[in-house]
Protein backbone atom coordinates (compact mmCIF):
# COMPACT_ATOMS: atom_id res chain seq x y z
CA UNK A 1 0.00 0.00 0.00
CA UNK A 2 3.49 2.60 0.93
CA UNK A 3 4.05 1.47 -2.50
CA UNK A 4 1.17 2.54 -4.37
CA UNK A 5 0.57 5.40 -1.98
CA UNK A 6 4.25 6.96 -3.40
CA UNK A 7 3.58 6.11 -7.34
CA UNK A 8 0.06 8.37 -6.88
CA UNK A 9 1.94 11.03 -6.07
CA UNK A 10 4.25 10.90 -8.57
CA UNK A 11 1.69 10.45 -11.07
CA UNK A 12 -0.88 13.35 -9.39
CA UNK A 13 1.05 16.49 -10.25
CA UNK A 14 1.00 15.34 -14.23
CA UNK A 15 -2.59 14.16 -14.16
CA UNK A 16 -3.67 17.29 -12.60
CA UNK A 17 -1.72 19.52 -14.91
CA UNK A 18 -2.84 17.50 -18.01
CA UNK A 19 -6.62 18.03 -16.66
CA UNK A 20 -6.15 21.54 -16.49
CA UNK A 21 -4.49 22.68 -19.24
CA UNK A 22 -6.12 20.07 -21.96
CA UNK A 23 -9.23 17.99 -20.21
CA UNK A 24 -10.76 21.06 -18.60
CA UNK A 25 -10.53 23.38 -21.59
CA UNK A 26 -11.77 20.77 -24.02
CA UNK A 27 -14.38 19.92 -22.21
CA UNK A 28 -15.73 23.77 -21.81
CA UNK A 29 -14.88 24.44 -25.57
CA UNK A 30 -16.99 21.61 -26.98
CA UNK A 31 -19.80 23.11 -24.35
CA UNK A 32 -19.54 26.36 -26.17
CA UNK A 33 -19.77 25.15 -29.59
CA UNK A 34 -22.95 24.53 -28.86
CA UNK A 35 -23.80 27.75 -28.05
CA UNK A 36 -24.30 31.56 -29.54
CA UNK A 37 -21.64 32.88 -26.80
CA UNK A 38 -19.88 35.54 -28.15
CA UNK A 39 -16.92 35.99 -25.72
CA UNK A 40 -17.94 38.72 -23.59
CA UNK A 41 -21.58 38.50 -22.55
CA UNK A 42 -22.70 36.16 -19.62
CA UNK A 43 -25.83 35.12 -21.09
CA UNK A 44 -25.94 32.83 -24.61
CA UNK A 45 -28.17 30.26 -25.45
CA UNK A 46 -27.82 26.96 -26.89
CA UNK A 47 -27.97 26.47 -30.55
CA UNK A 48 -27.84 22.54 -30.62
CA UNK A 49 -25.56 21.63 -34.02
CA UNK A 50 -25.46 24.82 -35.86
CA UNK A 51 -22.97 26.18 -35.13
CA UNK A 52 -20.90 22.80 -36.65
CA UNK A 53 -23.48 23.04 -39.89
CA UNK A 54 -22.63 27.03 -40.49
CA UNK A 55 -18.79 25.87 -40.55
CA UNK A 56 -19.30 23.15 -42.60
CA UNK A 57 -21.43 25.28 -45.14
CA UNK A 58 -18.99 27.85 -44.98
CA UNK A 59 -16.90 28.42 -48.05
CA UNK A 60 -14.12 30.28 -46.21
CA UNK A 61 -13.76 27.55 -44.17
CA UNK A 62 -13.67 24.93 -46.91
CA UNK A 63 -10.34 27.43 -48.66
CA UNK A 64 -8.47 26.97 -45.22
CA UNK A 65 -8.83 23.64 -45.21
CA UNK A 66 -7.18 23.64 -48.48
CA UNK A 67 -4.91 25.72 -47.71
CA UNK A 68 -3.81 23.70 -44.62
CA UNK A 69 -3.54 20.80 -46.89
CA UNK A 70 -1.55 22.47 -49.53
CA UNK A 71 0.48 24.12 -46.75
CA UNK A 72 1.13 20.42 -44.95
CA UNK A 73 2.04 18.37 -48.10
CA UNK A 74 4.36 21.17 -48.72
CA UNK A 75 5.92 20.85 -45.27
CA UNK A 76 5.89 16.94 -44.69
CA UNK A 77 7.24 16.10 -48.00
CA UNK A 78 9.88 18.71 -48.38
CA UNK A 79 10.90 18.84 -44.31
CA UNK A 80 10.94 15.10 -44.01
CA UNK A 81 13.03 14.58 -46.96
CA UNK A 82 15.33 17.61 -46.05
CA UNK A 83 16.12 16.65 -42.89
CA UNK A 84 16.23 12.81 -43.31
CA UNK A 85 19.41 13.59 -46.18
CA UNK A 86 20.98 16.84 -43.77
CA UNK A 87 20.92 13.44 -40.90
CA UNK A 88 22.58 11.13 -43.27
CA UNK A 89 25.16 13.82 -43.85
CA UNK A 90 26.06 15.21 -40.65
CA UNK A 91 25.40 11.63 -38.48
CA UNK A 92 29.02 11.21 -37.79
CA UNK A 93 30.18 13.40 -34.82
CA UNK A 94 33.06 15.30 -36.31
CA UNK A 95 33.24 19.13 -35.38
CA UNK A 96 32.77 20.31 -38.53
CA UNK A 97 29.49 17.38 -38.16
CA UNK A 98 28.66 19.38 -34.90
CA UNK A 99 28.79 22.68 -35.93
CA UNK A 100 26.77 22.30 -39.10
CA UNK A 101 24.03 20.94 -36.96
CA UNK A 102 23.70 23.59 -34.59
CA UNK A 103 23.57 25.86 -37.55
CA UNK A 104 20.78 24.37 -39.17
CA UNK A 105 18.84 23.67 -35.95
CA UNK A 106 19.73 27.35 -34.83
CA UNK A 107 16.55 29.07 -36.47
CA UNK A 108 14.28 26.18 -34.26
CA UNK A 109 15.66 28.23 -31.32
CA UNK A 110 13.76 31.54 -32.73
CA UNK A 111 10.29 32.71 -31.75
CA UNK A 112 7.62 32.30 -34.38
CA UNK A 113 7.18 35.62 -34.91
CA UNK A 114 10.87 36.51 -35.12
CA UNK A 115 10.82 33.88 -37.86
CA UNK A 116 7.98 35.18 -39.74
CA UNK A 117 9.67 39.41 -40.07
CA UNK A 118 12.22 37.31 -41.21
CA UNK A 119 10.56 35.77 -44.33
CA UNK A 120 8.72 39.03 -44.47
CA UNK A 121 11.81 40.34 -44.96
CA UNK A 122 13.24 38.05 -47.42
CA UNK A 123 10.40 38.06 -49.53
CA UNK A 124 9.61 41.81 -50.04
CA UNK A 125 9.19 42.92 -53.27
CA UNK A 126 11.47 45.67 -53.55
CA UNK A 127 14.02 45.87 -50.41
CA UNK A 128 13.98 41.68 -49.74
CA UNK A 129 16.67 39.48 -50.14
CA UNK A 130 14.86 36.76 -52.35
CA UNK A 131 14.54 39.38 -55.13
CA UNK A 132 17.49 41.39 -54.96
CA UNK A 133 19.46 37.76 -54.90
CA UNK A 134 17.75 36.61 -58.48
CA UNK A 135 18.57 40.46 -59.59
CA UNK A 136 22.02 39.89 -58.99
CA UNK A 137 22.73 36.46 -60.47
CA UNK A 138 20.34 38.05 -63.66
CA UNK A 139 17.57 36.05 -63.31
CA UNK A 140 14.82 39.01 -62.70
CA UNK A 141 12.41 37.65 -64.55
CA UNK A 142 12.14 34.65 -61.57
CA UNK A 143 11.43 37.31 -59.29
CA UNK A 144 7.86 38.35 -57.78
CA UNK A 145 5.72 39.57 -55.21
CA UNK A 146 5.84 35.73 -53.55
CA UNK A 147 3.18 37.15 -50.48
CA UNK A 148 1.43 38.89 -52.75
CA UNK A 149 0.48 36.38 -55.25
CA UNK A 150 -2.34 34.33 -54.34
CA UNK A 151 -0.93 30.98 -56.25
CA UNK A 152 2.68 31.61 -54.82
CA UNK A 153 1.95 33.07 -50.94
CA UNK A 154 1.04 29.49 -49.15
CA UNK A 155 3.87 27.83 -50.32
CA UNK A 156 6.14 30.79 -49.34
CA UNK A 157 5.50 30.86 -45.89
CA UNK A 158 5.54 27.17 -46.19
CA UNK A 159 9.33 27.49 -47.51
CA UNK A 160 9.89 29.90 -43.97
CA UNK A 161 8.37 27.38 -41.99
CA UNK A 162 9.90 24.49 -43.23
CA UNK A 163 13.63 26.53 -42.65
CA UNK A 164 12.77 26.89 -39.64
CA UNK A 165 11.96 23.30 -38.48
CA UNK A 166 13.69 20.98 -40.60
CA UNK A 167 17.04 21.43 -38.65
CA UNK A 168 14.92 20.21 -35.36
CA UNK A 169 13.50 17.15 -37.05
CA UNK A 170 17.26 16.60 -38.72
CA UNK A 171 18.70 16.35 -35.26
CA UNK A 172 15.88 13.88 -34.51
CA UNK A 173 16.89 11.32 -37.33
CA UNK A 174 20.44 11.71 -36.29
CA UNK A 175 19.85 10.14 -32.63
CA UNK A 176 17.52 7.79 -34.24
CA UNK A 177 20.67 7.00 -36.89
CA UNK A 178 23.11 7.08 -33.85
CA UNK A 179 21.48 4.40 -31.77
CA UNK A 180 21.49 1.76 -34.63
CA UNK A 181 24.51 -0.55 -34.26
CA UNK A 182 27.38 0.20 -35.85
CA UNK A 183 27.99 -3.33 -36.34
CA UNK A 184 25.56 -3.70 -38.65
CA UNK A 185 26.85 -1.24 -41.01
CA UNK A 186 30.06 -2.99 -41.12
CA UNK A 187 28.67 -6.11 -41.87
CA UNK A 188 26.61 -4.63 -44.95
CA UNK A 189 29.79 -3.19 -46.64
CA UNK A 190 31.88 -6.08 -45.69
CA UNK A 191 29.14 -8.00 -47.53
CA UNK A 192 29.45 -5.74 -50.90
CA UNK A 193 26.84 -3.14 -49.81
CA UNK A 194 26.89 0.93 -51.58
CA UNK A 195 25.79 3.33 -49.91
CA UNK A 196 21.97 3.08 -51.21
CA UNK A 197 22.11 -0.88 -50.21
CA UNK A 198 23.09 0.13 -46.55
CA UNK A 199 20.49 2.74 -46.33
CA UNK A 200 17.20 0.59 -47.89
CA UNK A 201 18.43 -2.55 -46.03
CA UNK A 202 20.05 -1.31 -42.37
CA UNK A 203 19.61 2.55 -41.39
CA UNK A 204 15.52 3.04 -42.80
CA UNK A 205 14.00 -0.35 -41.92
CA UNK A 206 15.40 0.70 -38.12
CA UNK A 207 15.10 4.10 -38.30
CA UNK A 208 11.23 3.99 -39.29
CA UNK A 209 10.14 4.58 -35.83
CA UNK A 210 11.40 7.64 -35.80
CA UNK A 211 10.45 8.39 -38.99
CA UNK A 212 6.79 7.55 -37.66
CA UNK A 213 7.20 10.28 -34.90
CA UNK A 214 9.11 13.03 -37.01
CA UNK A 215 6.66 12.79 -39.81
CA UNK A 216 3.46 13.13 -37.35
CA UNK A 217 5.76 16.05 -35.21
CA UNK A 218 5.34 17.07 -38.96
CA UNK A 219 1.98 17.35 -39.73
CA UNK A 220 0.74 18.51 -36.15
CA UNK A 221 3.37 21.51 -36.72
CA UNK A 222 1.98 22.51 -39.87
CA UNK A 223 -1.40 22.69 -38.62
CA UNK A 224 -0.08 24.71 -35.51
CA UNK A 225 1.38 27.53 -38.39
CA UNK A 226 -0.92 30.29 -36.79
CA UNK A 227 1.89 32.80 -35.68
CA UNK A 228 3.50 32.63 -38.84
CA UNK A 229 0.48 33.02 -41.37
CA UNK A 230 -0.77 35.84 -39.41
CA UNK A 231 2.23 37.95 -38.94
CA UNK A 232 3.48 37.19 -42.44
CA UNK A 233 0.37 37.42 -44.47
CA UNK A 234 -2.95 37.51 -41.90
CA UNK A 235 -4.55 34.66 -44.20
CA UNK A 236 -4.41 37.07 -47.42
CA UNK A 237 -4.09 37.84 -50.03
CA UNK A 238 -7.69 36.95 -51.05
CA UNK A 239 -7.87 34.57 -48.50
CA UNK A 240 -4.80 32.64 -50.23
CA UNK A 241 -3.01 31.58 -47.11
CA UNK A 242 -5.99 31.54 -44.23
CA UNK A 243 -5.65 28.14 -42.84
CA UNK A 244 -7.73 26.51 -39.93
CA UNK A 245 -6.05 28.44 -37.13
CA UNK A 246 -6.74 31.87 -38.74
CA UNK A 247 -10.03 30.63 -39.71
CA UNK A 248 -10.68 30.06 -35.64
CA UNK A 249 -8.73 32.78 -34.66
CA UNK A 250 -10.71 35.80 -36.93
CA UNK A 251 -14.21 33.87 -35.85
CA UNK A 252 -13.27 33.99 -32.02
CA UNK A 253 -11.16 37.72 -31.84
CA UNK A 254 -12.84 39.65 -34.58
CA UNK A 255 -16.17 38.35 -35.27
CA UNK A 256 -16.92 37.37 -31.72
CA UNK A 257 -18.57 34.36 -32.92
CA UNK A 258 -16.85 31.89 -30.17
CA UNK A 259 -19.87 29.17 -30.74
CA UNK A 260 -18.90 29.12 -34.56
CA UNK A 261 -14.97 29.29 -33.13
CA UNK A 262 -15.35 26.38 -30.58
CA UNK A 263 -17.49 24.26 -33.46
CA UNK A 264 -14.41 24.84 -36.62
CA UNK A 265 -12.09 23.99 -33.57
CA UNK A 266 -13.28 20.52 -32.40
CA UNK A 267 -13.07 20.22 -36.91
CA UNK A 268 -9.57 21.07 -36.44
CA UNK A 269 -8.78 18.46 -33.98
CA UNK A 270 -10.66 15.67 -35.95
CA UNK A 271 -8.74 16.14 -39.20
CA UNK A 272 -5.77 16.23 -36.93
CA UNK A 273 -6.18 13.18 -35.01
CA UNK A 274 -7.83 11.33 -38.36
CA UNK A 275 -4.26 12.56 -40.57
CA UNK A 276 -2.07 11.43 -38.12
CA UNK A 277 -3.68 8.64 -37.75
CA UNK A 278 -4.05 7.54 -41.27
CA UNK A 279 0.42 8.84 -41.54
CA UNK A 280 0.70 6.09 -38.53
CA UNK A 281 -0.88 3.40 -40.40
CA UNK A 282 0.64 3.63 -43.33
CA UNK A 283 4.41 3.91 -42.03
CA UNK A 284 3.75 0.94 -39.76
CA UNK A 285 2.57 -0.73 -42.59
CA UNK A 286 5.46 -0.06 -44.51
CA UNK A 287 7.75 -0.63 -42.02
CA UNK A 288 5.74 -4.62 -41.99
CA UNK A 289 6.10 -5.07 -45.52
CA UNK A 290 10.01 -4.23 -45.40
Amino acid sequence: MAKKSVLFWFFAPGTLLYLAVFVFPTLIGLRYSFTDWNGMSEAFRFVGLDNYRGVAENIIFHKAFLNNLKFMAAVVVVQSTLSLLVALLLSGNRRRNVALRGLYFFPAILSSVAVAFIGAFVYDPTLGLLNNLLSALGLESLAGNWLGDPAKAIYSVAAVHIWSHFGQMALLYIAGIQGIPADLFESAKMDGGNRWHVFRWVTWPLLAPTAVVAVALTTIGSFKAFDLVFVMTKGGPMYATEILSTYIYTAAFQNYRFGEAAAASVYFMAIIAFITFLQFKSLRANRVAQ
